[in-house]
């Protein structure tokens, strides 16, 4: 036997769900407006299927799904160039939206998307069998990077990672290495910046620009991905 799991995502306007995914690239293979509003959207082996609601509140949405997949980097690209056409920009907060595209500490390599309905949508690749949480370091610069980008990209709550990282922001006597302080400073600005605190995120980004200058070659290429957020987060918004 073969079996598949399709997901059945709520939303409270057919349309907009529809036009999201086409600029990712899916096809629309069956769309109806009555009896009642459904739609079905596929890319490859991948399909999506929705249901209006015209009480449904997307801001609430606890909805979503996760697709794996073997070239995660490629999706993440491919997917912000087509909002990007799409949209005329490439959507970072609010409703539609696309995250970075980060290692995680559970074995994945993902980033995190929501649709105009709501509906969380995780797209990942392995980097471990192992997928379980890591331990949680000691050390408080890496745990709150460990944690700060757990709360910020995994379970999306952004108040709660704001307060973890600016905890150790804090002057003190103890100091973050130079790599610490720019990944510290980029997440910090990226959360603003999905916050809607463009002030904050300015002046959070221009710091992390700075303490990027300072950083020996080695240093850049071990914060590769956290450095290409930041080249994303000033394109996209011209800081």
């Amino acid at each position: 036997m073969t079996e598949k799991t399709i997901p059945m995502l709520p939303c409270q306007t057919i349309q907009p769900v529809v036009d999201f995914y086409t600029a990712l690239g899916f096809e629309t293979t069956f769309l109806q407006k009555s009896p009642y509003p459904y739609a079905i959207v596929q890319r490859g082996p991948v399909e999506l299927q929705f249901f209006g609601m015209k009480r449904y509140d997307p801001a609430e949405s606890y909805s979503g799904c996760y697709i794996l997949t073997d070239d995660v980097d490629g999706l993440y690209e491919t997917f912000r160039a087509g909002l990007k056409e799409a949209y005329g920009r490439i959507p970072n907060r609010g409703l539609p939206r696309i995250g970075p595209l980060k290692n995680m500490s559970y074995g994945v390599r993902q980033f995190v998307m929501a649709d105009p309905g709501g509906n969380s949508i995780r797209i990942g690749q392995k980097t471990s069998e192992d997928m379980s949480h890591r331990p949680v370091p000691k050390e408080p610069f890496a745990r709150a990077l460990h944690l700060g980008t757990l709360f910020a990209d995994s379970k999306e709550d952004l108040p709660g990672a704001a307060k973890i990282i600016d905890r150790v922001l804090q002057p003190a006597d103890e100091q973050p290495t130079p790599v610490q302080h720019v990944r510290l400073l980029i997440l910090r600005g990226d959360i603003a910046r999905r916050m809607d605190d463009d002030g904050l995120a300015r002046e959070l980004l221009e710091r992390a620009r700075a303490a990027e200058l300072r950083l020996t070659e080695e240093e850049r290429e071990s914060v590769r991905d956290d450095l290409t957020r930041l080249a994303e987060l000033r394109a996209d918004t011209g800081f």
